[in-house]
């Protein structure tokens, strides 16, 4: 049992021998459980191998297991750089829970400007300083976007542990309490950094003041994970710089149906963002927390590159010599083929605007294609019902592009037969919209459009 790779064939063992041999408890297969509590034969020794081994790495990791401490040490030497291996007697907090309690600071502060409620905790008291226990988890942060704060000097050193002697030389302002002195924000950092030698002991001092005083800090993280994704994006969609912020709306809304009662309160208090969201299939995805694995920053990057890719290709159809029509088709074509080909790899990862605009132009390519085969926009609307459109549009497959051909052949060919002098009698008895469909009207019903659909699909047996 100690190698991955047996060459022995699959093995059947009663519950008891493997719960005794290698301390498996019988919760951990119950899917494995078959007829008289023995393994089927579907599992074989290297299987139970990778079963055990993934049961003890979990089990050391839930029990504070020096392994697990020690990947924790790890993972906040990257993430926050620096150590939260404390073991000193003043701050008597294990390395998993320091990890966890910087870690979801960090995700607040991280997105303190989507985070209204965050900012009301952080700003309410402006000009004068926020709550003693947001100023502790503040000084971790060199670069703070709160202005100047007036301290008295006894806060300062009970705060942060700086003693009077590094800030003797810094000038007092001229109030009436001389005990009080105005620092900004990345000179207390820096005090403290120099005061307690690295960042890993500013982090251990503040973690031992607040001890197991945490409840208003898991709460607010507990909000802003509920609440991440629609956060961000509102913040993304209203909050550009003046000259994007117009271009972005005007994008966003290019070539799609929408209500105009709903848009009209575009940016306000009463603005309806999820149904904004749900106008565009990628950004829908997004306010479901679906893009780059759930991560709210990287979904966010790539759902602004895909209107960046979405402004390049305006651009580019706007310059060409088409008609209203058509633009707005091939644009619309275009970007379905583009989340149809890349919607797994978007759930992935994070996409960039270049990935985006090599895709769209290959769909732009194969969409033309589709309309020059259509040779007409009423025919062009009919066969963008056929799975074969999507088909093409995704593969680029002279297969499908065969099938949509076929498919207008037909077409041609009853309404050839329809014609027929001898066949007057069909033509009367055919509902208007069909008929219209059949002369290539640029009016099109959609209850004419599946009637001919049926018909065409009939006459192909």
């Amino acid at each position: 049992m100690l190698e991955e790779s047996v060459p022995l064939p699959s093995v059947r063992l009663p519950c008891s021998d493997v719960e005794k041999l290698w301390g498996i408890t019988a919760d951990l297969f119950q899917d494995k459980l078959q007829g008289g509590h023995t393994f089927s034969g579907h599992m074989g020794l290297g299987s139970i191998y990778l079963f055990i081994l993934t049961c003890r790495l979990l089990t050391d990791y839930s029990s504070g297991h020096s392994n697990a401490n020690s990947l924790q040490i790890f993972s906040s030497q990257d993430s926050f750089g620096a150590s939260l291996s404390y073991t000193h007697a003043r701050c008597p907090v294990t390395a998993k829970t320091a990890f966890r309690l910087v870690f979801m600071w960090r995700s607040l502060f991280r997105n303190i400007h989507c985070n209204h409620a965050f900012q009301e905790k952080l700003f309410v008291e402006i000009p004068l300083a926020p709550h003693k226990y947001w100023i502790q988890w503040l000084m971790l942060e060199e670069s703070v976007p709160l202005p100047s704060v007036r301290l008295p000097c006894s806060d300062v050193e009970k705060l942060w542990g700086i003693t009077a002697d590094l800030f003797q030389d810094k000038l007092q302002e001229e109030t009436e309490d001389c005990d009080t002195l105005k620092f900004e924000w990345r000179e207390l950092y820096h005090l403290a950094l120099k005061h307690h030698g690295s960042v890993s002991l500013v982090f251990q001092h503040v973690l031992s003041q607040h001890q197991n005083k945490h409840t208003e800090l898991e709460s607010m993280y507990h909000q802003y994970v509920q609440c991440r994704f629609q956060w961000l994006f509102t913040y993304w969609l209203f909050r550009q710089p003046a000259p994007y912020n117009k271009q972005l709306r005007s994008i966003f809304l290019q070539w799609k149906k929408h209500s105009k009662r709903k848009v009209a309160t575009w940016g306000e208090t009463l603005c309806d963002v999820r149904y904004l969201a749900s106008l565009h299939p990628i950004t829908k995805d997004y306010w479901r927390g679906q893009l780059a694995r759930g991560d709210e920053s990287l979904g966010i990057q790539t759902v602004g590159n895909y209107f960046c890719m979405c402004k390049s290709l305006v651009a580019w159809i706007l310059g060409r010599d088409w008609g209203r029509l058509k633009r707005r088709k091939v644009y619309e074509d275009t970007l379905e083929g583009v989340y149809l080909l890349l919607r797994r790899e978007m759930q992935e990862t994070l996409i960039e605007h270049e990935r985006f605009w090599q895709v769209a132009k290959v769909q732009m390519t194969r969409v033309c294609t589709l309309e020059e085969t259509a040779a007409n926009y009423v025919n062009w609307k009919m066969i963008e019902t056929l799975p074969y459109y999507k088909l093409y549009l995704v593969s680029g497959n002279s297969v499908y592009l065969d099938h949509v051909q076929g498919f207008l052949r037909r077409k041609r060919l009853i309404r050839d037969w329809i014609y027929l002098e001898e066949n007057s009698w069909a033509r009367q008895l055919l509902p208007e919209s069909l008929y219209t469909l059949l002369e290539f009207d640029t009016k099109i019903s959609q209850g004419g459009s599946r009637l001919l659909l049926r018909l065409v699909y009939f006459c192909s047996y």
